[in-house]
């Protein structure tokens, strides 16, 4: 009689950065500062980072019977463990209000204590800090949680996080070198988009559940053609009387361009009747101009990840996507870009709504009077 080999235990270090992504819904592209933050909360910001947590560790949950946490203290992962049954070392004392400080305090200290994957909730800010107690000591994945999110540590969703942890720990999932990455948030909020490389750190590669580092679209003539031809498109396409919501991108802000409007280019407009009527607009905004009113909302996949939905445009929410209904969004992407993508992607944080665009999949004008059927995951 032969028995079954013994599940070897394992051991996650856990960090939740209790205000990444504050930002995003409010238009504010990160919350990196003291500032920023507070600016984000008089906003009416609401706090994401929990629910994401949770949705991780539940997707993790059956695994529990082999696996040990180490948590940093309170809101940086203590809380949301302690809530769903987890038996957890706490690292550090709950506070009311955290800092860049504590999350390398914790990553620090999560190294010191050895584990064999560090999972933390956060952005790029998150990531950075993070990096100057890891280096390339430990294996670490990241949860989305940010507005920024360029580096090449995240999943695609806290599901597809929780997945690859279990993949790697008793999977056996390869290793690879991440980059880190981030941007200057004030010449974001201007409009301006400078990414800069701080460093790697090692990290489970699995490249259907990770999303890779943002990419520049090139500028090719080509490709400036092909902006032009899907603008002049969807401009013919415009009712009147009706709101376009545009995210972000050069391939919608070519658009505006043609219309002799000028776009926020890393921002969310709103037009009517071919006239942008609100720049740089969040999501309060989004839901209140165009409650009752017919509406279309404007999507291009941003850089190489793929995503429509969840980075970059966090503005355009669940909310708002419900308020505007599915059938009345449009996805617009160059030819170059999708010979680039095998699919869309959305991470809305809104899991039933993801699950419904997937299912539907998505349309994507290409060219003039050009549409492909592309999937979503």
């Amino acid at each position: 009689m032969t028995t079954k080999p013994a599940i070897p235990t394992k051991t996650i270090g856990f960090i939740v950065n209790p205000v990444a992504g504050m930002g995003g819904a409010v238009g504010l592209k990160g919350t990196d500062g003291e500032a920023i933050l507070q600016q984000a909360k008089a906003l009416g910001a609401k706090p994401i980072a929990a629910q994401r947590a949770e949705t991780f560790l539940t997707e993790l949950s059956t695994t529990k019977p082999h696996l040990k946490l180490i948590v940093g203290a309170g809101d940086m992962g203590e809380s949301e463990a302690k809530k769903l049954g987890y038996t957890c070392q706490v690292i550090g004392e709950g506070k009311p209000e955290t800092s860049s400080e504590d999350t390398h305090a914790v990553a620090k200290a999560i190294v010191e204590a050895g584990v064999d994957l560090l999972v933390y909730c956060g952005g790029d800010g998150t990531t950075r800090d993070i990096q100057k107690a890891v280096d390339m000591k430990l294996p670490v994945l990241g949860v989305p949680t940010g507005v920024k999110m360029h580096s090449a540590l995240f999943a695609i969703s806290p599901q597809a996080a929780a997945r690859v942890a279990v993949r790697f720990l008793w999977g056996g999932l390869p290793l690879r070198e991440a980059e880190v990455m981030d941007i200057d948030e004030e010449a974001f909020r201007e409009g301006h988009l400078s990414a800069e490389l701080f460093g790697y750190m090692l990290s489970p590669f699995e490249p259907h559940l990770i999303q890779g580092n943002k990419m520049e679209s090139p500028m090719t003539e080509n490709e400036l053609e092909n902006q032009a031809a899907i603008a002049v498109y969807l401009i013919e396409e415009m009712q009147p009387e009706t709101f376009y919501i545009v995210g972000p991108g050069t391939t919608t802000r070519t658009i505006a361009d043609l219309l002799d409007q000028k776009k926020t280019l890393l921002g969310v407009d709103l037009l009517l009747n071919k006239k942008i009527i609100a720049k740089d607009v969040n999501e309060k905004q989004l839901l209140e101009l165009t409650d009752g009113k017919p509406t279309k909302i404007v999507v291009t996949p941003i850089g190489g990840q793929g995503f429509i939905f969840g980075r970059g445009n966090q503005q355009i929410s669940s909310r708002v996507i419900r308020q505007v209904e599915l059938e009345n969004i449009v996805v617009i992407a160059t030819k170059s870009k999708l010979d680039r993508l095998k699919s869309l992607r959305v991470d809305t944080g809104d899991v039933a709504l993801d699950e419904e665009l997937k299912m539907r999949g998505v349309r994507v004008v290409a060219d003039y009077k050009t549409t492909l059927e592309m999937t979503v995951e």
